[in-house]
């Protein structure tokens, strides 16, 4: 059923809120497996190689779910596979805290747990959103970044403390629970995939027809005919793909690797934990003038800068060596971190419709994760290799740059075939 505005509020308003939240717990346990990775390594007496493979391949499985989300919500609906995830993350992580080798442990936590979180991620939530927001959609999606950012401000620490409380069995078991018990409610209650015609349009916007093109959003019959091969085939798409692997890389490889990094630099574990944390908790903030601004200016620009500071934030977070050094550059990071999924869904949604973005999204964030695989892999076998963090940290700051360069030439609407013939969308 379509929820119509109760008064001046918009519905839509409720499952931004509610996506925030599930990103939050879903993203901030993706990003925040450092303070797990030393103390399971340990446990299970896994070198650092063995581990970094099995969190690669699972940053792998995640990036593969993700193109299998957007099509089942497609198929079946964001309430089904919102609730298909949560069912195999509990099923993953029973079967996680009971394996003992290496074997068991990259079947539950590696592969079924990254697939359970995917169904529980931006990728399945961007459609609904795109759906109910038009005027202030980069804002609503931006809202997503914030619940990534604050799962990796709020949970990095907590489930740092958790572990060395408990241990890292009963801190995955009980983040287990908790997000059961928080994601059935939302999608039953909440959840609604069917937006109101006008979405959030005012009075005055839908009597404008000049509008969306004003905003750079083109109508649904633009795109009616247009099918997820034309938008493979096409520049734009793999202009965002790569940016998203780039973006994978340095995400993962932080959230993997930042915390033991900090620690092989001199600094105890919660400092590290709290470092990483800052880092989220300054883009809570960000999120919110930033989502303000991707409705002003080119989203483009907005993303070329993110990507450019980023880049070289990760030269800095790798020199730091002193307690104001890391917060200082944790919270300048931190800034520009959030952003980059969001606006690269945005712009997926003003080339090519909102129609195929849940599809489109979830093939390019594949590049984001086989970017996670590469880095999460290469943090761990290069410091053992090499004896420096250099080789990851260094890597994931010059394709950053890259990304920065390859955004900035993104059009904004409309998109043109490899083939160079003209796409009907234009």
């Amino acid at each position: 059923m379509t929820r119509k505005p109760i008064g001046n509020w918009y519905f839509g308003w409720n499952i931004v809120a509610a996506a925030a939240i599930l990103t939050m717990l879903t993203v901030g346990l993706r990003m925040g497996i450092g303070p797990f990775f030393l103390p399971i390594a340990h446990d299970l007496g896994f070198s650092r190689s063995v581990l970094a493979g099995i969190v690669a391949i699972g940053m792998l499985f995640y990036g593969i779910a993700m193109p299998l989300a957007g099509h089942l919500v497609a198929a079946r609906g964001t309430r089904y596979v919102l609730l298909l995830g949560t069912a195999l993350v509990l099923g993953s992580a029973a079967w996680a805290v009971m394996a003992t080798g290496p074997i068991s442990f990259l079947l539950s936590f590696g592969v079924l747990l990254s697939v359970g979180l995917a169904f529980v991620s931006p990728v399945t939530l961007t459609p609904v959103l795109s759906r109910w927001f038009t005027r202030r959609r980069g804002m609503a999606l931006f809202f997503l970044s914030t619940g990534s950012m604050a799962g990796i401000a709020i949970l990095t620490p907590v489930l740092s403390f958790m572990i060395e409380t408990l241990d890292w069995r009963m801190t995955l078991l009980g983040f287990a629970l908790f997000l059961t018990v928080v994601t059935v409610p939302i999608a039953l209650l909440v959840i609604r995939d069917d937006a109101p015609p006008e979405t959030d349009l005012l009075p005055d916007d839908q009597a404008k027809p000049s509008l969306r093109a004003a905003r750079r959003l083109p109508g649904v019959e633009a795109y009616a005919n247009l099918k997820v091969n034309d938008a493979v085939r096409s520049v734009p798409f793999w202009k965002v793909a790569f940016g998203l692997f780039a973006c994978g890389y340095s995400m993962n490889l932080l959230g993997a690797h930042g915390v033991p990094m900090l620690m092989d630099h001199g600094f105890d574990a919660m400092t590290g934990a709290f470092g990483i944390g800052l880092i989220g908790f300054s883009a809570i903030f960000s999120t919110l003038v930033l989502g303000r601004l991707s409705d002003i200016i080119p989203r483009k620009n907005i993303l070329a800068a993110i990507y450019l500071i980023r880049g070289l934030g990760f030269f800095a977070l790798v020199m730091v060596g002193t307690h104001w050094e890391l917060y200082l550059a944790a919270t300048i990071g931190g800034i520009v971190w959030a952003g980059s999924v969001a606006l690269s869904s945005a712009i997926l949604a003003d080339i090519y419709g909102v129609r195929l973005v849940g599809i489109l999204y979830g093939w390019t964030y594949l590049g984001h994760q086989i970017g996670g695989t590469i880095s999460s892999w290469l943090g761990g076998w290069g410091y053992e290799t090499f004896g420096t963090h250099w080789v990851s940290f260094g890597s994931a700051g010059v394709l950053l740059l890259i990304a920065s360069a390859v955004s900035v030439k993104l059009p904004l609407q409309g998109f043109t075939l490899l083939s160079a013939a003209p796409a009907s969308g234009r």
